[in-house]
């Protein structure tokens, strides 16, 4: 009884002076969940799945989010919501990391602040979004809900960024061009608490297909 006690210590005292198998010990990244801008498809993405992939992320943990982009983006985000449970239930998961498109973040942020995302999201990345607005909007405010909601100093907008613009215990991050044809002023994007970045003059579609910003992008999930 004594020689299997002191076994059973010894063991226990190697186990915690011995460091742990990093290959066991490394935790699984967040899974990905990447929301497109206005009127695109979600294979927009493609190339930066193809990237997350090409640095060690496996299939199963990155996944495109689709919707109508002619709805409010209240409902668009009611459906991000259920979406994000689907994606928690399928993987384990306790959080995700939103990595969101022009119009695509706003969906994404009403989703944060009034639907409770705050609670399954760990990054939020605001990729040329029109966080302010975008005067561009003006040409398709009167064609479907969803535009509206872009003009700056509307109800949407306006009641979005009431008080606090990044709530939660969430990692912001937000990358513009400056010189975006379609987010005007290209500042826009820039929210309070965020960590906000430039990424050099470039067209709104390169914002998520470029292989720079994804560099950027995967350095802050990292």
């Amino acid at each position: 009884m004594k020689i299997r006690h002191g076994a059973l210590l010894l063991a226990l005292t190697l186990a915690l002076l011995l460091p742990a198998n990093p290959a066991q010990a490394a935790p699984l990244p967040d899974p990905i969940v990447f929301v497109h801008g206005y009127s695109a498809p979600t294979s927009v993405w493609d190339e930066w799945i193809a990237d997350f992939e090409a640095d060690g992320y496996s299939a199963d943990r990155l996944f495109t989010f689709g919707y109508d982009s002619a709805q409010s983006n209240a409902t668009t985000a009611a459906e991000l919501g259920a979406y994000v449970q689907s994606v928690r239930a399928a993987t384990g998961a306790d959080k995700v990391d939103l990595v969101t498109h022009s119009m695509g973040s706003l969906n994404g942020r009403y989703y944060l602040k009034n639907l409770g995302g705050t609670r399954y999201v760990d990054d939020f990345v605001s990729l040329a979004g029109p966080n302010h607005g975008s005067s561009t909007a003006l040409l398709c405010a009167w064609l479907y809900p969803s535009c509206a909601e872009m003009v700056p100093g509307g109800d949407f907008l306006t009641a979005l960024n009431a008080g606090e613009e990044t709530p939660g215990d969430i990692g912001y991050f937000t990358f513009r061009s400056t010189c975006d044809e379609y987010i005007n002023p290209d500042d826009s994007t820039v929210l309070e608490g965020a960590v906000n970045a430039t990424s050099g003059c470039r067209t709104h579609s390169d914002m998520n297909d470029d292989h720079e910003v994804y560099e950027q992008v995967r350095a802050v999930l990292n």
